[in-house]
């Protein structure tokens, strides 16, 4: 499994420009898209709402890729 760690600037970050901006789609319309499909889960559970807010601590997994979100 592949992990990334991406830094907030700022308290939360959407779940699709979250995506967007560790690369793993080209836009936040592409990673709304992705969440819709049920493929991403928030902390072990699938996250459906495409703007769900995303704090510093939380753990974010794409397929074989996992997110650790960290405080800016």
């Amino acid at each position: 499994m592949q992990s990334l760690e991406f830094r907030l600037h700022g308290d939360h970050v959407e779940l699709n420009q979250l995506l967007k901006l560790t690369g793993l789609c080209d836009s936040g319309g592409a990673g709304k898209a992705i969440v819709a499909g049920g493929d991403v889960s928030v902390d072990g559970k699938v996250e459906l709402r495409k703007t769900a807010k995303i704090r510093a601590g939380q753990v974010v997994t794409l397929g074989d890729v996992r997110i650790r979100v960290l405080a800016g």
